[in-house]
């Protein structure tokens, strides 16, 4: 069996459930060492102890708050500790808040900056002096289907994700005479806490059932189905490997055909 990932150092953020969690299981199994970054290390830990067992990599977990500069910094720095590299950055944050412009206070607005924003561009400038260095990596930003369709109840990661796509666009112009490759994922409805929280904060507003707001969740997708993290996954393993060697500053939607717009 091919393993596409084998002898690779990756770095993946909010990695303790959900997203991040599926892409670190696919990312070990393809034979990547790890390090994996969340607020939860008690999840992390146990994340590490079973990627580790199921598949014999190396998997080292950070606590780390991706809204505090020096928590962002620590994350590079074991990596280069542990495994004197950085192959891939898997970018993945935990969710605003959310609500409508008006239920939003300039603190939530400040916060959201660091979270979704800042803490991309700390993490991107902490790697990328090494990918330079060694004339190769992989910059991978998971960002999400509101850069293409916002949706109501989610206004700070409207606004806000949208300057994601201009890092990812301005890094793979910049880095690309160095074989650093850069793109973004815009995942849409994937079955996590997050989207159940999203459901709650729908099924709230409209007076219904959070099954029924799941359900019609479902309904918007041609496929029918939430996706699963894992799927997410498949999708970065390909991009960290080298059989995406030509593929630089695209937003890759990965919805289930949700996105009608071109």
């Amino acid at each position: 069996m091919h393993v596409l990932l084998r002898g690779r150092a990756a770095i993946i953020t909010a990695a303790s459930r959900g997203i991040g969690a599926g892409v670190a299981t696919v990312l070990a199994r393809e034979g990547a060492d790890l390090v994996i970054a969340a607020r939860s290390l008690d999840r992390l830990v146990e994340l590490a102890k079973r990627l580790s067992s199921q598949y014999g990599v190396s998997v080292i977990p950070v606590r780390a708050d991706l809204t505090k500069r020096e928590d962002v910094r620590r994350i590079v720095d074991e990596a280069m500790r542990n495994f004197g590299r950085v192959d891939v950055l898997v970018y993945n944050t935990g969710p605003p808040k959310p609500g409508t412009f008006l239920e939003l206070s300039e603190e939530d607005w400040e916060y959201g900056v660091r979270l979704l924003l800042l803490s991309a561009v700390w993490i991107t400038r902490d790697v990328v002096p090494h990918m330079i260095e060694r004339r190769q990596g992989r910059l991978i930003y998971i960002a999400s289907i509101t850069l293409k369709q916002p949706l109501p109840e989610l206004t700070l990661s409207n606004v806000i994700r949208i300057s994601v796509a201009g890092l990812v666009k301005t890094l793979a112009y910049q880095l690309g005479r160095y074989n650093v490759l850069v793109n973004g994922i815009l995942q849409g409805y994937v079955d996590t806490e997050r989207i159940r929280e999203v459901a709650a904060e729908r099924a709230r507003r409209s007076g219904v059932s959070v099954a029924d707001v799941i359900r019609e969740m479902e309904r918007e997708i041609p496929l029918g189905r939430l996706a699963m993290p894992e799927e997410i996954g498949e999708l970065v393993a390909f991009l960290a490997s080298d059989r995406a060697s030509y593929i630089t500053g695209s937003l890759i939607l990965i919805d289930g055909g949700r996105t009608m717009c071109i």
